[in-house]
């Protein structure tokens, strides 16, 4: 049994694993650091409290895990501007932030805009979040990106509209102290 060797193919294999392998180890590495982000996003998303204005029932101290940060079911009233409802945080691509980037979600958490340029909620806390770390900002987004998808529309509600939902409302103190004491 003789064994021949065609040297011009072996040496053209030999390059093209030289070629290929830093791409295939970065990539390896890059899927490395993506998994890692998730955790990190997951802790990030928990002591921020996200779960509270962003899962039914988390204002009303019973969150749906099911739906965990699907949108919540429980506005913020503010005088003259309407009731704003936590969002849909899933990936959910009709509801939620399915069809959102990585970037677009990292600009919503620190600046507070839409992919549209519209502005989220006053609410929101953007300023609180503007100087995340990158690392951090796009460890939330790798993190939201994982969630289960949870298909609920969230609506908020102009100044002066009926609210079918129950109502966190921010009232100046002259209006408070005005209510009677069984309402406060």
């Amino acid at each position: 049994m003789g064994w021949t060797i065609d040297f011009r193919a072996a040496a053209m294999a030999a390059v093209a694993c030289a070629i290929a392998a830093p791409a295939m180890a970065a990539e390896t590495q890059s899927a490395r650091a993506d998994a890692g982000q998730i955790p990190r996003g997951q802790y990030l998303v928990s002591i921020a409290g996200c779960s509270d204005c962003h899962t039914p029932g988390g204002m009303l101290g019973s969150p749906d895990m099911k739906r965990y940060l699907g949108g919540a079911d429980v506005g913020f009233s503010i005088p003259g501007q309407g009731v704003f409802v936590g969002g849909n945080l899933t990936p959910d691509p009709e509801s939620g932030l399915g069809k959102w980037t990585g970037d677009q979600i990292v600009t919503a958490i620190r600046k507070g805009k839409r992919p549209d340029g519209s502005e989220l909620s006053g609410v929101m806390p953007s300023a609180s979040f503007a100087n995340l770390t990158d690392d951090d900002a796009y460890a939330i987004a790798a993190f939201l990106k994982s969630l289960p998808p949870v298909r609920n529309t969230i609506v908020s509600y102009k100044s002066g509209q009926t609210v079918p939902i129950a109502v966190s409302a921010v009232l100046p103190p002259e209006v408070y102290n005005a209510l009677p004491a069984s309402q406060r």
